[in-house]
């Protein structure tokens, strides 16, 4: 009679633990307030706060001091690096796993500029590691609003030689050199390491990075804070990192097919692809080995795991754990991104 309760103790225990995966699951968003920031994360995005110049929202993060923590479900309480410890390859996927161990591989942001952030670049994934025991800092950009005549900068006009960035950096001329893009709801942009970058005043996007807050800030159009001070600069860190070749590589077209996902960005770390729907569709992800995360750009949806089902509206963010194989999606009227890594 012991052994009979023991085995359902240690069946229900089990299946317990199968249970607790078995739905999308939402962490509560970690708000950053930012010399550039604005309003747009609480009057569009909703998100909670009464912060003026309120920039980032960090919707998924396991970068030190930093740890997502989730907000609803079975799972309520616990950190991100607390699910990875204990649920490995059945929340990461197995390969990511076997890669990452309980580090999280991507950092899910939305991210308001009122005024233009600083022009800056990342450094490759080996400079980083050497530099900073860092990943680098690959990354893209999905454009949900911007005001009239918003525009980026991606990359140099043309190709520049060191001593003539050097030269124009000095001369307080960087601006001269630099490709600036005007924006649009919906352009997405591909930012890889090395290319300088900034994003305009009056963007609203969303951010998908590796796991990194390694940036080389080289100009920040002499702004400075309430006491008066410049920002840091990291001119001498920037120089061995920057890609000073002109490339045509950054802006991303996709298909806007209703209920098809619509690949916007591959890369070794993240794949991206663009998902409206209206009505209802079923996603098989039998053949991917990796959690999902699904982005709402625009509108509302209901998203289902086994008949556990979550909401998710303009501005929100949820994880499908790697082992659920099947996800029901339904919507009038909603855009999402589709984010997974492929190994």
């Amino acid at each position: 009679m012991v052994l009979k309760f023991l085995l359902i103790f240690i069946l229900d225990l089990i299946l317990t633990q199968i249970r607790m995966l078995n739905y999308p699951i939402k962490f509560t968003p970690i708000l950053k307030e930012k010399i550039w920031g604005g309003e747009k994360l609480a009057t569009i995005l909703n998100k909670e706060s009464n912060a003026k110049n309120l920039g980032e929202s960090w919707e998924i993060s396991g970068v030190k001091g930093d740890i997502s923590v989730v907000e609803n479900g079975a799972l309520k309480g616990k950190t991100l690096n607390e699910l990875l410890e204990e649920y490995k390859g059945r929340i990461l996927g197995e390969k990511i796993y076997a890669d990452f161990g309980a580090e999280f591989p991507l950092l899910i942001k939305y991210i308001d500029a009122k005024t233009a952030l600083s022009v800056q670049l990342h450094p490759h994934d080996d400079l980083a590691k050497e530099r900073h025991n860092s990943f680098g800092k690959t990354e893209m950009w999905f454009i949900m609003q911007a005001d009239k005549n918003a525009d980026i900068n991606v990359g140099f006009k043309e190709t520049i030689t060191k001593e003539d960035y050097i030269k124009h950096l000095e001369e307080g001329k960087i601006t001269e050199v630099l490709n600036f893009e005007p924006v649009k709801k919906g352009d997405s942009f591909f930012i890889n390491t090395g290319k300088v970058h900034a994003i305009g005043a009056g963007v609203l996007l969303a951010e998908i990075q590796q796991t990194s807050d390694i940036t080389y800030r080289i100009y920040d159009w002499d702004r400075v804070d309430d006491q008066g001070n410049a920002r840091e600069l990291h001119t001498a860190l920037a120089i061995d990192a920057i890609d000073f070749e002109k490339k045509d590589d950054f802006k991303m077209e996709y298909d806007k097919t209703p209920n098809q996902s619509s690949n916007i960005a591959d890369c070794q770390y993240f794949t991206t692809n663009y998902l409206p729907v209206k009505g209802s569709i079923t996603k098989d992800y039998s053949a991917v080995d990796s959690f999902i995360i699904y982005m709402a750009v625009s509108g509302k949806a209901s998203i289902s795991v086994a008949g556990n089902t979550e909401e998710i509206e303009q501005g929100q963010t949820l994880l499908i754990p790697a082992e659920n194989k099947e996800v029901q999606i339904s919507a009038d009227n909603c855009e999402l991104l589709e984010v997974s890594v492929s190994r």
